[in-house]
């Protein structure tokens, strides 16, 4: 196989997505949304087993990692619908902390260009819920930001989708045509032939 083979553009992708599922997982973290750290956990399980299917030639890892990207391209489907407040969602709701914790995006009081106020007056610790600081503005509001992230992932999925299909079925024809003894040999063929 080539240098520019869809194994190899397969291969790109994965580490691509390994990169990019790494840093989601980190401002995850970062914010305690609990859903996403699991499923981001579990994209990184399955992106590092598609690349090894991929590495090794093995179909049944690359069929994992493809049926796993399809549950993957809805997640942030989802996640790009609940920040921009579609279809009853609400980017306010605790849905991402798991009713766990209170606990919002990072980028909500974190990100690029963010001005925030300090400690609010003296009396800030007599509120049941202080806040240690408030933001004024940013250059990019916080859910923008998340659906970015979201719609990278969508973009690098949807081309390992496409790629992982055509690998896998190069790997099948390949499957078909070696018998194990190291012979190839054709279908049409008799198998008494190859004795």
């Amino acid at each position: 196989m080539g240098c520019c083979s869809a194994r190899c553009t397969l291969i790109l992708l994965c580490c691509v997505q390994l990169i990019t599922a790494l840093e989601r997982q980190v401002f995850d973290f970062l914010g305690y949304q609990w859903a996403p750290i699991m499923i981001n956990f579990f994209h990184i399980i399955v992106v590092i087993l598609g690349l090894f299917g991929a590495i090794q030639y093995r179909s049944h890892y690359v069929i994992m990692y493809l049926l796993w990207t399809l549950l993957w391209l809805g997640w942030n489907a989802f996640v790009c619908c609940l920040y921009l407040d579609l279809g009853g969602l609400s980017k306010d709701s605790d849905i991402l902390s798991l009713g766990v914790s209170s606990h919002r995006s990072w980028w909500k009081d974190n990100g690029p260009g963010c001005v925030s106020e300090g400690l609010p007056s003296t009396g800030w610790h007599n509120r049941p819920n202080p806040e240690l600081t408030t933001v004024l503005s940013c250059w990019l509001e916080y859910q923008y930001i998340e659906i970015l992230h979201c719609a990278v992932q969508l973009l690098i999925s949807l081309l390992g989708f496409v790629y992982a299909c055509y690998v896998v079925s190069t790997f099948s024809d390949a499957d078909e045509s070696f018998n194990f003894t190291g012979e190839f040999h054709h279908p049409s063929k008799p198998s008494q032939l190859l004795f």
